[in-house]
């Protein structure tokens, strides 16, 4: 395995790239863009490369279907870090472009839906096609085969493009969270300001299914801040859920709980526990759910079975 090497999503000039570059070991490692999330992944899970960069979620759009089905998916991968990253787009065309003579245009399918209004307000009959990427929307502009892509100001120089109407986002502060994906090991100690994530499968469709699985964070005061459903493939009514919760596995609350849903569902996934971007503690602590109080319930417990002190 290259231990300096991280894959991202690529071409050059991707969202990805950029927020790659905001963790201070990026400068250290040798930076290799692949097209696809799939391709990414897989060079980890193949020795290829140490770690691999990808987006997973959006404010605007959610789940990033690809990365979420990936990490579901294969050979097992855990998250390590993760990097919120402010979204805004720029129209890039090739130089002498006016906005009139913008007839076609391109970019990832994620970013749609964040400039659909002003694409309406200011390009009402422009044809949209996708593009396998943002940077790679802005490569085939170069290539003249669109009028416009719909990318980062920061992608222009490289294609040789200018950006014609830049800060285009239709909700303002707009945001991409991407994570930095390894394969499976020791879980970095806990910061105070933890997530962890998670992939479930339900044991069966019945009635409550899903709420036995919830009632497992929530008897235990452990806050969920991302349930997501995706198709496991198997027919249709066939969901596994892929989960983030506040709090670090060596917390007794989330590590009861994860032991809980093993009890129940026939398969989980642990994705791993990680720093939080935001360095945000949680706000939804109750009573009783500390490390300490379930320790002093273990000592209550202890006492009681060998009839000692007040039970």
């Amino acid at each position: 395995m290259s231990a300096t090497r991280y894959t991202y999503l690529g071409p050059a000039g991707t969202f990805t790239e950029a927020a790659l570059h905001t963790l201070p070991e990026a400068a250290t490692r040798e930076l290799v863009p692949l097209s696809s999330v799939a391709l990414a992944l897989d060079a980890v899970r193949g020795g290829e490369a140490a770690g691999a960069f990808v987006p997973i979620e959006n404010s605007v759009e959610g789940a990033v279907t690809a990365t979420n089905d990936e990490l579901a998916a294969g050979a097992p991968l855990m998250i390590y870090r993760e990097v919120l990253l402010p979204i805004t787009f720029a129209l890039l065309v090739r130089p002498g472009t006016e906005l009139s003579g913008v007839k076609t245009v391109t970019s990832h399918p994620v970013a749609q839906p964040q400039v659909r209004k002003w694409l309406a307000a200011n390009l009402p009959d422009a044809t949209w096609e996708s593009a396998a990427s943002n940077a790679d929307g802005a490569r085939l502009v170069a290539e003249g085969r669109y009028d416009g892509a719909f990318a980062g100001e920061f992608a222009a120089p490289i294609y040789g493009l200018d950006p014609l109407v830049k800060e285009i986002a239709d909700a303002q502060g707009a945001t991409t969270r991407f994570v930095l994906v390894g394969r499976p090991g020791r879980v970095s100690s806990p910061t105070g300001a933890d997530k962890t994530s998670m992939v479930v499968w339900l044991p069966d469709d019945h009635p409550g299914a899903l709420l036995e699985l919830l009632q497992e964070f929530a008897v235990r005061g452990v806050n969920l801040v991302r349930i997501e459903s995706r198709p496991t493939g198997e027919g249709l009514g066939s969901y596994c859920f892929l989960i983030d919760c506040e709090g670090h596995l060596s917390e007794r609350r989330v590590a009861e709980a994860m032991m809980g849903l093993k009890r129940i569902c026939p398969q989980v996934r642990f994705l791993g526990s990680y720093p939080r971007a935001d360095r945000q503690a949680s706000k939804h602590r109750r009573p009783g759910t500390s490390d300490e109080d379930f320790a002093a319930a273990a000592d209550w417990l202890s006492r009681a079975l060998d009839g000692r002190g007040d039970i």
